[in-house]
């Protein structure tokens, strides 16, 4: 939790507009004001405001103006409203306005609590939704691959990773408000002069929330008519196989997931709700997984997707792409594949998979190159589960295909 013995200059920076915005979304409300001079909240319950109301200060230049917003600050962080001011409040209030996304799904675990695995799934999932979703503000493609895959990091990486809350398993997201992305990677400093600058912030997270509206209506449209053209009619509002991919770490093996989005309303410009939700269930999984395996496949005929064992590694550096062999587990052709990863997540879920025996499914475009099969714009959907639970006999580890290349061969 936020400290709270802020310095005098740390209370002086403090929006009270921004506070007091805060606070009527978290649920205290205005039970009196002088413009400029003041606001009056209750808390949540006491519309009346005859117990525990406070003064919101305005005038920075008023002589009490520190001393009143200490006293403000106590009041709404008091044990009673200590959980919420925690978790909805504080992280808004001492960091720059951000947009609030909230990524829940049901657990089996006690409260607020999730098995590791499927919280680490979750956590990939909400990333790589942000991502698609920036990725189709540059512009909507069935199939991104690596396209756009650098400004949608530079998205990503303004944004703040926040405490789950109580009950079902939630991760929260905080993209900047009021902000901007560089168009293109730059070693100088970005002077922030608006739009000139970049690309505001807000207008990548409403790409985001466009692209899950979409592919929530073409789900909808599946159940009702059992088509994916759905999806297809999607694609220009933001539908893409990144995002139904992402969306499919969020369901599978869920009793029930959301996401949820909040607008920060202390910064100028529309939205037309405050609060957006978008539900999934379960049985979601089998058309999101029909859906991505359509929307890359009708870019590129060759398209393929493989579930089976990782049976080899290999990164000459630290940051250089992930490469790994997969061995085909489902009995078609190619028995073998190489698939380069630039995704550090991905790459090191391949590591988890080849050290505990796990099959995995990748997609990507299908070539091959001499002897060697390769999967290029790949993407590593899932691990699937234990090898054991795979009927169809494998070859030994130490097999040689003629023309596979040793671990020091490979580029």
């Amino acid at each position: 939790m936020t400290d709270l013995s802020s310095t005098e200059l740390d209370l002086w920076r403090l929006d009270p507009d921004r506070l007091t915005s805060l606070l009527v979304e978290a649920g205290w409300q205005i039970v009196g004001r002088r413009s400029g001079i003041y606001n009056r909240l209750a808390p949540p319950g006491e519309s009346e405001g005859r117990l525990g109301s406070f003064v919101i200060p305005l005038d920075r230049e008023a002589p009490e103006f520190v001393e009143l917003m200490q006293h403000v600050l106590r009041q709404a962080s008091a044990p009673i409203y200590r959980s919420l001011w925690a978790r909805s409040i504080a992280p808004r209030l001492f960091t720059d306005p951000t947009d609030e996304f909230s990524f829940r799904k049901e657990s089996a675990a006690p409260s607020g609590l999730i098995a590791w695995r499927e919280g680490e799934r979750l956590i990939s999932s909400a990333r790589k939704t942000l991502v698609a979703g920036a990725k189709s503000f540059m512009a909507p493609d069935r199939h991104f691959g690596n396209r756009h895959g650098q400004f949608a990091n530079r998205y990503l990486d303004s944004v703040l990773m926040g405490q789950t809350e109580p009950g079902s398993y939630i991760v929260k997201a905080f993209a900047p408000s009021a902000s901007t992305v560089p168009m293109r990677k730059t070693s100088e400093p970005v002077i922030d002069v608006g739009a000139a600058a970049g690309v505001f912030s807000r207008d990548i997270s409403q790409s985001v929330v466009r692209a899950l509206e979409a592919t929530v209506e073409a789900i909808h449209h599946y159940r009702t008519t059992g088509s994916l053209a759905g999806f297809d009619e999607g694609v220009r509002h933001g539908v893409s196989y990144e995002m139904a991919t992402a969306i499919l770490g969020i369901t599978e093996n869920s009793d029930g997931s959301d996401i949820t989005i909040e607008w920060d309303t202390s910064v100028p410009g529309e939205v037309e709700d405050q609060v957006s939700r978008y539900e999934f269930s379960g049985g979601d999984t089998p058309i999101l997984e029909k859906a991505a395996h359509r929307l890359a496949a009708a870019e590129d005929s060759t398209f393929t997707s493989v579930i089976g064992r990782v049976h080899l590694l290999a990164r000459k550096e630290a940051d250089s792409p992930g490469v790994f062999g997969v061995e085909n587990l489902q009995g078609n052709q190619p028995k073998k594949v190489r698939v380069r990863l630039a995704d550090d997540d991905e790459y090191h879920e391949a590591i988890r998979a080849y050290d505990e025996n796990l099959a995995v499914q990748v997609s990507g475009n299908l070539e091959r190159e001499g002897n060697l099969h390769w999967l290029y714009n790949a993407n590593l959907v899932r691990t699937v589960g234990p090898l054991e639970e795979f009927t169809t006999p494998r070859h030994g580890g130490s097999e040689h295909v003629k023309g596979q290349m040793s671990l020091e061969d490979l580029d």
